[in-house]
């Protein structure tokens, strides 16, 4: 494992525009990393913020237009950074959707769709990342967004749910195999967090239910223990311990980071 200190450390977060992956990417460089940030062309206004926000603490950034979807563009991205920052150490394939919609009224398009971001996109992220970390001989941190839904999965959520539950076993074979190149691999759980993605959740839940504008997620809010809705400050919080020699004798796991909803 690469027990450099965070100051030698470079991370890449995708999805890192707003919600969780701006959290996340601003947490870590806070932690001392060099941080490339990445996600969708056109959200390269909010991108540019994230990386003006991060140079703001001392730290180095790198905001690149990226599908991750794309095999060339998610390699491009990791090759990209390597010879920018000199090496990758961290990687957070955070990116990802939802789409709200009954099973019997989800088309293949919607499916297909979901699947490409939040399962196609982490696993050709994990592969790019794994390639670079075992060609520099270094080790590192690959890190997964699942969801509570890979334990739990919610109605009117199936391919969300079951795309996050794809996450969980592709990072516990990653973690089998890599684990000899002295790569972790684990991923991140939330809840219910107060976020873009949550608030179509609501509003698309709150139409299925017959409830108003906010009802929905406040009903859902309801199941947590600590009576709260989630930040997303408190995901970066366990992402910034993924991504730090603390966690070097932890991988394959999945871990719920949702205040107390659902127990494994």
């Amino acid at each position: 494992m690469n027990s450099a200190s965070n100051a030698a450390r470079t991370a890449i977060v995708t999805g890192a525009a707003r919600g969780i992956g701006r959290g996340i990417a601003e947490r870590l460089a806070r932690d001392g990393l060099d941080v490339a940030v990445a996600d969708l062309p056109g959200m390269r206004q909010e991108l540019d913020e994230v990386a003006a926000a991060i140079e703001k603490t001392g730290r180095r950034a790198l905001a690149v237009d990226t599908d991750v979807t794309s095999k060339e563009q998610t390699d491009a991205l990791v090759r990209e950074v390597a010879e920018h920052f000199g090496h990758v150490d961290v990687f957070v394939a955070n990116a990802g959707i939802a789409r709200v919609t009954a099973l019997l009224d989800t088309g293949l398009e919607e499916f297909e769709q979901v699947m490409a971001v939040n399962l196609r996109g982490v696993f050709l992220s994990y592969q790019a990342a794994a390639r670079q970390m075992i060609a520099q001989g270094t080790g590192g941190k690959i890190i997964g967004a699942a969801s509570i839904v890979a334990y739990r999965p919610f109605a009117l959520l199936g391919p969300y749910s079951a795309s996050k539950w794809g996450v969980r076993g592709l990072t516990q074979a990653a973690a089998l195999e890599w684990a000899r190149h002295g790569i972790t691999v684990n991923a991140y759980c939330p809840g219910i967090v107060g976020t873009a993605m949550w608030e179509l959740i609501d509003e698309k839940l709150a139409e299925a239910e017959g409830l108003d504008k906010g009802k929905a997620i406040k009903k859902y809010a309801e199941s947590i223990a600590l009576g709260r809705v989630e930040e997303p400050a408190d995901v970066a919080s366990f992402v910034s311990y993924l991504a730090s020699p603390d966690s070097d004798y932890m991988t394959g796991q999945s871990v719920m980071i949702d205040g107390g909803i659902q127990f494994s």
